[in-house]
């Protein structure tokens, strides 16, 4: 019988080395695993927005493919008209509807801040701590509606009291440091919104490119499974967002069409709104709705239960009819499973996570149903 270098048997000692081995590379990938975490923790914010991202550039994809049973022609060509087309479509809501949303967004903000100061003093006469209600400071007025301005203390011998050079430097530093705060949030949201849009370009101009790339890090015997996984999330994600789209615009007309007629202010920006937050199932929904019954708080009584039983409506076609019809091929994710994962992605990653929950829940899916597949349907 042979022995190793330790004094045990040869097969013994060979156990030994292959049980080290498998420690070692158990230790490894638990702490590149653990690395791997680490990482997209901290750069969450990053991800999420190269997510959207590549969410706009199936987007464009999809758009393009929908020419392409129009007229035909080479992807770069239908790329560049639908790029027209959207930029043409974005110019010509800010150019012809740009006055009117500016108008009856005053006029609805304004609206909202007097049915908030109104609650406001509802609440302190129950009794109830209204500090949560950040509704601006007040300032003392007259009898006639006049805010009083404070006469200037003056000593009989020496004229008004000026600032010194350290209060006027104080507040010239606080006003400097809020400006600059106010353009860095400014830059980074268009500096964002230009990456996700860039970013939505470049993979729209070459789809093919970078899902080859992306196969050639697989093993050559995983390679087929690994295609069908990457076109199954593409066209998963291609019918969400074409529905999506559908299911926004529709809830957009309709909400706005509605409260012109019940004679709500600032319709259209509620309707804009209602569609923009479409986006966003459950929660979106939610705050809709809030909005539209807040706004129409101050046109008598007869009005606010139009623009309720308004958004019911419309909330029961979006849940009944346009989501089951327009959607029934792309997603179907039970709706407590949904509100959960928005739920817990919002706590983690903000407004990211809670606007890009459907899509990558969605994504998680599809990959699961790879990995793992759906075994009840054989039976």
């Amino acid at each position: 019988m042979r022995f190793s270098v330790d004094g045990l048997p040869e097969s013994q000692g060979f156990e030994r080395q292959s049980l080290a081995r498998s420690i070692a590379a158990g230790g490894i990938g638990i702490i590149a695993f653990g690395a791997a975490l680490a990482l997209a923790w901290y750069s969450s914010a990053t991800l999420l927005m190269l997510f959207a991202g590549v969410l706009f550039g199936v987007f464009l994809t999809a758009m393009a493919d929908l020419l392409r049973r129009v007229f035909g022609g080479n992807q770069t060509l239908r790329l560049v008209i639908v790029c027209i087309l959207f930029t043409g479509l974005l110019s010509g809501v800010v150019v012809l509807g740009g006055a009117t949303i500016a108008q009856q967004a005053t006029a609805l903000s304004s609206t909202l801040r007097a049915q908030l100061g109104n609650a406001r003093d509802f609440l302190e006469k129950q009794g109830v701590d209204t500090s949560f209600l950040n509704v601006g400071a007040r300032t003392p007025s007259t009898d006639n509606g006049v805010t009083p301005i404070p006469a200037p203390s003056a000593s009989p011998s020496r004229g008004p009291k000026l600032p010194d050079a350290s209060t006027i430097a104080s507040g010239t530093g606080a006003i400097v440091s809020q400006t600059i705060k106010i353009l860095a949030r400014v830059f980074e949201g268009v500096g964002n919104f230009f990456i996700v849009i860039f970013l939505g370009l470049l993979l729209a101009a070459q789809p093919k490119v970078y899902r080859d790339g992306i196969l050639r890090f697989v093993p050559r015997q995983r390679l087929p499974e690994a295609a069908s996984l990457i076109d199954d999330v593409s066209e998963t994600l291609r019918r969400w967002l074409l529905g999506q789209m559908a299911t926004m615009a529709s809830l957009f007309l309709l909400t706005w069409i509605g409260l012109t007629l019940i004679g709500i202010p600032g319709a259209l920006v509620l309707g804009f709104i209602t569609g923009l937050l479409t986006f966003i199932p459950n929660i979106g929904a939610i705050l809709a709705g809030a909005l539209i019954v807040l706004a129409s708080l101050g046109s008598g009584l007869t009005a606010i239960i139009s623009a309720f039983m308004l958004y019911l409506a419309v909330q029961f076609l979006e849940g009944n009819v346009l989501t089951p019809l327009i959607q029934r091929h792309a997603i179907s994710i039970p709706p407590a499973t949904l509100f959960a994962a928005q739920i817990f992605l919002g706590v983690l990653f903000g407004v990211w996570g809670l606007a890009l929950a459907l899509p990558l829940i969605a994504v998680i899916k599809v990959v699961l149903n790879h990995v793992w597949p759906d075994q009840t349907a054989a039976v």
